[in-house]
């Protein structure tokens, strides 16, 4: 449902769309609606947003908005993000309130994932 003035949707640069796709469809189960070959759109993964072909990538080095998944397993997440071809760019790490790693999808973008604090 849209709700007024809430955030509702993002988009991210994409060198290669294709890797993209298959990264985020085997990393994370995702599934994708092409609109041409320049766009690729996904839904229901928390927030609703899509790929567009360009040469640039975000990353919260170079001032981009991180976006972070919510895992139950960060191990478990780490390790299908890793065979899927993501790359860690930084090592899970404690932070109040839980741990997370960031990653680097194929096209450069980065992500974070995060869990609650081991027991």
């Amino acid at each position: 449902m849209n709700e007024h003035e809430k955030i509702n949707y993002v988009e991210y640069p994409a060198k290669d769309i294709g890797a993209t796709k298959r990264f985020f469809e085997a990393a994370f189960g995702w599934s994708f609606a092409d609109y041409g070959p320049d766009y690729s759109a996904f839904s229901n993964q928390g927030l609703d947003g899509g790929f567009f072909k360009s040469e640039l990538a975000s990353t919260s080095e170079n001032g981009g908005a991180l976006i972070v998944f919510y895992s139950q397993n960060l191990e478990s997440t780490e390790a299908k993000v890793k065979k899927a071809g993501g790359v860690i760019s930084k090592e899970i790490f404690a932070f109040p309130g839980g741990r997370r790693f960031h990653f680097i999808e194929p096209s450069g973008n980065e992500f974070a994932v995060w869990s609650e604090a081991s027991a």
